[in-house]
């Protein structure tokens, strides 16, 4: 039999993304002690690029948990985005900014994912000298049940650990191993899904941004989506069918592509070098709940999964985690279990609510099959009379702001 390592702390957190990760500098901060296990390694998550708009409610998180320097002086503040859609099939594309520092205050911040990470894991490592141990393997998640659950893994150097803690957060993820236990003989989750049928052709570019926000479009092509990274890197998206072999689009096709269906008088496409290959991503909308199973707290993509025509995943990711920080800090202070009772009704309001928006989003801007009723003339006239509306209507757009700059937390 193999002798394990074992150890001892408050919450096993399963996961180094922006969720666990949040999680740990939130609980460090109330004096709770955690450790993060990550399958990846270090470099890996650090140059892992995914999502990078960042909610008013999430910016204000993250300089609670006091790891906002960097995000201060770098990210790019934005205060609207722009629709941008024709009037009639085959006519000309016009420009509709949705300005949200006019109908609700507040904005947005493009900073990617990967830069959140880093920061991060400088504050927990570099800075603070607390534990993340990567590049785990054979995970496994045990007596979730009880008061007593702990977490078995194989580290980085072959040896076998044992890791006993009163709480476990998983947040490694849909494919990840705490899904799989929440799910297991005697479990009751449950998961609503829908899946669409489209997929994103994704680029990064070494290309100078043009215009200063985001600008989603509507075009008889299929929706693009021109956003930014940094003011030398721009990052693009095209609808493809959800089988598109990304290796079929060279870089002219790309390009031509962006340039048809981002066309609107005045709007000048920069071009450049792609920093990475081009890859597509299938498009679904997925819920699980409940997103506890005894001392098991599931958050993020092991919960629940957006389109990211509505920006929600991350947010919603650190969302939860959130709640769920606040719950363990009133268990170790003073006993009070109520939290963890609440958590999932609590994150699933938020969830709903951010699984609508993204929904409407992508309804609204994406070609559907002409042979499909949400893609026929009849279809096609709805999407453009919703995008007119909310194009012209303060209250429309005032609920397109409201959900996208992100609801406080706690206010759903």
């Amino acid at each position: 039999m193999t002798r394990r390592h074992e150890s001892r702390t408050q919450v096993g957190i399963v996961g180094a993304g922006p969720a666990g990760l949040v999680l740990a500098a939130l609980l460090a901060r109330a004096g709770i002690d955690s450790v993060v296990l990550e399958a990846r390694s270090r470099s890996y998550i650090e140059a892992r690029v995914r999502a990078g708009v960042l909610e008013a409610p999430t910016v204000d998180l993250l300089r609670e948990a006091g790891v906002a320097g960097r995000l201060d002086r770098e990210g790019m503040g934005h205060t609207g985005i722009s629709l941008r859609f024709a009037e009639a099939p085959g006519g000309p594309a016009e420009d509709h900014r949705i300005d949200f520092a006019d109908l609700v205050g507040r904005g947005i911040t493009v900073y990617g994912q990967q830069e959140v990470v880093k920061d991060l894991l400088a504050d927990r490592i570099d800075d603070a000298g607390l534990p993340v141990e990567f590049e785990v393997s054979d995970v496994d998640l045990h007596d979730v049940t009880t008061d007593a659950p702990s977490i078995t893994y194989t580290a980085a150097d072959g040896t076998a650990h044992r890791l006993r803690c009163d709480v476990v957060a998983g947040c490694d993820g849909f494919h990840g191993v705490a899904r799989t236990v929440a799910a297991g003989a005697g479990g009751e989750l449950t998961t609503a899904e829908r899946v669409y049928p489209f997929g994103w052709l994704g680029v990064l570019a070494k290309a100078a941004p043009t215009t200063d926000e985001l600008v989603y479009a509507h075009h008889d092509n299929g929706f693009a989506l021109y956003s930014m990274r940094s003011p030398e890197v721009t990052r693009l998206y095209l609808q493809v069918p959800p089988d598109a072999d990304a290796g079929d689009w060279s870089q002219d096709r790309i390009w031509d592509e962006l340039q048809t269906r981002l066309a609107c008088d005045g709007f000048t496409l920069n071009e450049g070098e792609f920093l990475e290959k081009p890859s597509v991503t299938g498009m679904r909308s997925m819920v699980a709940s409940p997103m506890r199973r005894g001392r098991l707290f599931l958050a993020g993509d092991a919960a629940h999964i957006v389109p990211p025509t509505g920006a929600k995943g991350m947010n919603l990711a650190i969302a939860d985690v959130r709640v769920l920080a606040d719950a363990v800090e009133r268990y170790y202070r003073d006993g009070d279990e109520s939290g963890f009772d609440a958590y999932s009704a609590t994150c699933l309001r938020r969830v709903w609510r951010a699984e609508h928006f993204s929904w409407f989003m992508t309804s609204m801007l994406h070609r559907f099959d002409p042979a499909t009723e949400a893609g026929d003339a009849f279809g096609v006239g709805l999407q453009r009379s919703q995008l007119r509306y909310t194009a012209t209507s303060r209250a429309a757009a005032t609920s397109l702001a409201e959900n996208y700059v992100g609801l406080p937390h706690g206010a759903v």
